[in-house]
C-alpha cells in the first residue's frame, strides 16, 4: 500500500497550508512526509523523479481542514520498487504548492 494518510485532528486547525520536510530523510524502507491544511479542500502530494516524471500519486482526496501525514514505500504507482536516489515530493491545495527533496538510500 502506497499510502497512509491519517488526520491528528485533536490539535488546533493549521493557520497555513504546510508541507513538512520528510522524515527520515535519507530513507529506507519508507519516509513520512507530514502536511498541514488550514481549510476544507483538495489536497494532491505527488512523488517524482529528478527527470520530472511522475513516479506516484500519494494523496489526490479532499480533506477537511486538519494536520495529516503520508507515507512513501520507495515504489512507484505500478508497486515496483524504485532506484535509490534523489525524488521530490509537491503539495498543491488550492494557490498554495511547494515541493520537498528526498533522498531514497539502498
Amino acid at each position: 500500500d502506497l499510502l497512509l494518510a491519517t488526520a491528528d485532528n485533536d490539535v488546533n486547525i493549521p493557520n497555513t497550508f504546510t508541507l513538512y520536510q520528510n522524515y527520515p530523510n535519507p530513507f529506507n524502507p519508507t519516509t513520512t512526509l507530514r502536511y498541514d491544511v488550514p481549510e476544507d479542500g483538495l489536497v494532491q502530494i505527488v512523488v517524482f523523479d529528478l527527470m520530472g516524471r511522475e513516479v506516484t500519486e500519494l494523496v489526490n482526496r479532499q480533506v477537511p481542514a486538519g494536520r495529516y501525514k503520508a507515507i512513501w514505500d520507495g515504489r512507484n504507482a505500478e508497486g515496483a520498487e524504485v532506484p535509490a536516489g534523489m525524488y521530490f515530493a509537491r503539495m498543491t491545495a488550492g494557490e498554495y504548492s511547494k515541493v520537498i527533496k528526498m533522498v531514497l538510500m539502498k
